[in-house]
């Protein structure tokens, strides 16, 4: 037996209690990623058991040892969730009479391992061989049957081996190729789990690479496929695919390295992009998605006007395809709109950059037509900028460094904005509208924007100050 894999199973808090839970059966074995991941000397975090039997009563056993909630995962493979202290343990009914055959239906021989759950240390069970495959750091599929029985599978290649650093072996890139056009058919939010694991990985860019490798790109993301071959003017010196794996790439780059472009506000920063926002995503998760879909509104734009090449209203045509996107994955609403705030902004920054120094009125248009993603968004559209490489005159490196420089200033103005909310009129809405002379409704909403925005901007500081910009507004509506 692998002694450091015993020993990294049996030091698992969620193998810990299932084994004082469940000890006892010699019929319950931990499998998949946690063995997978036990072998490599990775953390063990969640576990997959195996029983032979009913799972409900032997989760909810789990469940109890911990005092944690127990529920049914999945009426089709007969699977329960005992969730612990971050952690959780997912028990399945074994598939067959033997164990064995459970394993041969598995996804990759790394994944197809299994170890006693009495008594770690007796294991592994591997009759696919995936130990001395993981150890040539090489992914297989467990049968030819892998990917038509699941064309799942074939975003779940390119996501492990991305995040594995493997390399999938001749035979199972033909067969995730022949099953490509089937991974359109599972569910969308099963197809946005995997796509979420890939893009939030460690190697994000290998991953959607072996998805275009494999075949499954067009199937999964027609949208991102749609943009391969999509000439761009002079600022660029990508199409339009090769444009958006590059503006992953530099915002990877600047996750890693947020002091340089956010300066002494850069923790604030990471703490926000740490935050969960929605489908088990955080708004850092969230912003590489929308890196992923920026530009899709691009081919449905694409206009020549002399020699120059334009994509005038790509930022809204691509709100529309990335709702139909969102849609189709079932991702949450709250995901959808914000990765449509993030194309639909996406622009804004860089048609500021010649108006530095930024007046206080054009800085909270900014703030005010981004909120809630301020921040975010312009840490794409530094990621944006830094992806044009071309020879156009918003490439060069004047204008690189005045966008960078205007992503600072913006940068911390919205996390100020974000931090103390919009400004307030010093003077409530009923009480201004009593003192014009007005009633309720949009007029008065119009004016106390505009009081707002004069506030933010210095030339309103008090009550007398509103009433007066107020009335100054109203004398020039009716003059």
């Amino acid at each position: 037996m692998n002694a450091p894999l015993a020993d990294s199973l049996a030091a698992a808090p969620a193998v810990r209690a299932a084994r004082e839970a469940l000890g006892d059966r010699d019929d319950a074995w931990v499998v998949g990623g946690a063995v997978r991941d036990a072998a490599l000397g990775r953390a063990v975090v969640d576990v997959d058991l195996v029983v032979a039997g009913e799972a409900k009563a032997p989760a909810r056993d789990v469940g109890r040892a911990v005092g944690g909630p127990t529920f049914s995962l999945s009426e089709y493979f007969g699977t329960w969730r005992a969730l612990g202290d971050g952690w959780h343990v997912d028990v399945t009914s074994m598939r067959g009479d033997r164990l064995e055959a459970d394993l041969a239906q598995r996804d990759f021989t790394m994944n197809s391992m299994a170890v006693p759950l009495a008594d770690p240390a007796a294991g592994p069970i591997d009759p696919g061989g995936g130990l001395a495959d993981l150890d040539d750091r090489l992914l297989r599929a467990t049968s030819e049957r892998s990917f038509t029985d699941d064309p799942l599978r074939v975003l779940r290649a390119a996501r492990l081996a991305s995040a594995l650093e493997l390399s999938i072996v001749p035979e199972t890139v033909e067969r995730a190729r022949a099953a490509a056009d089937l991974v359109a058919y599972p569910a969308g939010d099963r197809q946005l789990a995997e796509l979420r694991l890939l893009i939030t990985g460690p190697d994000p860019i290998r991953g959607l690479e072996l998805l275009s490798e494999l075949g499954a790109t067009a199937a999964v993301l027609p949208e991102l496929e749609a943009l391969r071959g999509v000439e761009q003017n002079p600022n660029h010196h990508l199409d339009v695919y090769g444009h958006t794996i590059e503006v992953l790439r530099e915002l990877l780059e600047v996750e890693s390295d947020l002091e340089r472009y956010a300066g002494d506000r850069a923790p604030q920063v990471a703490e926000q992009l740490a935050e969960p926002l929605a489908d088990e995503l955080t708004r850092g998760g969230a912003l590489r998605f929308g890196a992923v879909v920026h530009d899709m509104g691009k081919p449905a734009t694409r206009g020549i006007h002399g020699d120059y090449i334009t994509f005038i209203g790509h930022d809204r045509e691509g709100v529309r395809i990335v709702g139909d996107l969102c849609d189709r994955l079932k991702a949450s609403r709250r995901l959808s709109r914000h990765l449509q705030d993030l194309t639909l902004h996406h622009l804004r920054l860089g048609f500021l950059v010649r108006e530095r120094p930024l007046p206080r009125r054009r800085e909270y248009e900014y703030l005010h037509e981004t909120d809630p993603v301020g921040v975010d968004v312009t840490l794409l559209s530094v990621a944006d900028r830094l992806a044009a490489r071309g020879q156009g005159p918003i490439a060069g490196p004047e204008m690189v460094r005045a966008h960078l420089e205007l992503a600072r200033e913006m940068l911390a103005a919205a996390l100020d904005w974000r931090r103390t909310g919009p400004p307030r009129s010093p003077i409530p809405g009923d009480e201004l509208a009593s003192e014009l002379g007005i009633q309720p409704g949009p007029e008065l909403g119009r004016i106390i924007g505009e009081v707002e925005e004069a506030v933010y901007a210095g030339e309103v500081a008090d009550r007398d100050d509103a009433v007066a910009f107020a009335r100054q507004l109203m004398a020039s509506a009716e003059g």
